[in-house]
């Protein structure tokens, strides 16, 4: 698989199914808190993004003052939801196995979140130590900004024109673009929906995939022509 020398992964709706059980967690604080809003649209809408980002959003677009304790009372009840429900995505083993380069992981959630998680659905070995949280980077370098997305690759030494990343979101395939990256997107999660792939697709990823199990194939036959950077 000449063409890549690097493969990063976002974690939350690529290695975990993780984003279904934010978007309950989450719809169900907005909707108490005045913002009517289904767990559907919220996937829809925000996946990929900081809680923190969604709120400013939504009072933004509501004009409603929305309680700085939702910060944190999302973060506990999401915590404790992960903890016991989260599941890996299903074919994760399987391409990992076949993918040849080496592999670092890029995302959103913090470095605890990241751990406790992937410990969980025992991927943590897969790739340890470059696992890596644009929150540790600062507040403003999130997707979808490109930075951790640069960070990764310098961290493990490698060009972002020879790195492609598979994510799940709008925000992170806007990220991945912007840092000079190929993109795969992946609807495989519990929380996609009827116009995913095509969002994906608008937003630069080159092919969309719904099985873990076709990455390697995809990823190989990616690697064999110039792309559209």
């Amino acid at each position: 698989m000449s063409g890549f020398d690097l493969i990063i992964f976002d974690c939350d709706g690529v290695l975990v199914d993780s984003e279904i059980i934010a978007a309950e967690v989450e719809s169900t604080l907005l909707t108490e808190a005045g913002y009517p809003i289904t767990v559907e649209e919220m996937g829809e809408r925000f996946a990929g993004m900081t809680w923190q980002n969604i709120l400013f959003q939504v009072e933004r677009e509501a004009d409603i003052p929305l309680s700085a304790s939702l910060l944190e009372k999302s973060e506990q009840l999401l915590d404790k939801r992960l903890a016991r429900d989260v599941k890996g995505i299903p074919g994760v083993d399987f391409a990992l196995a076949r993918l040849p380069m080496p592999r670092c992981i890029c995302s959103n959630s913090s470095s605890a979140r990241l751990d406790m998680m992937l410990t969980k659905v025992e991927l943590k070995q897969f790739f340890a130590p470059h696992i890596f949280s644009a929150k540790d980077l600062g507040p403003d370098r999130v997707k979808p900004k490109p930075d951790i997305f640069l960070h990764g690759a310098k961290e493990l030494g490698f060009s972002p024109s020879k790195t492609v990343v598979v994510e799940d979101s709008v925000h992170g395939v806007h990220a991945a673009r912007a840092a000079g990256m190929r993109v795969i997107g992946f609807t495989g999660a519990s929380h996609t929906y009827p116009a995913h792939a095509d969002k994906l697709t608008d937003a630069g990823a080159e092919t969309v995939i719904s099985r873990m199990n076709d990455l390697p194939g995809v990823a190989a036959a990616l690697a064999q022509w110039s792309g559209i950077l």
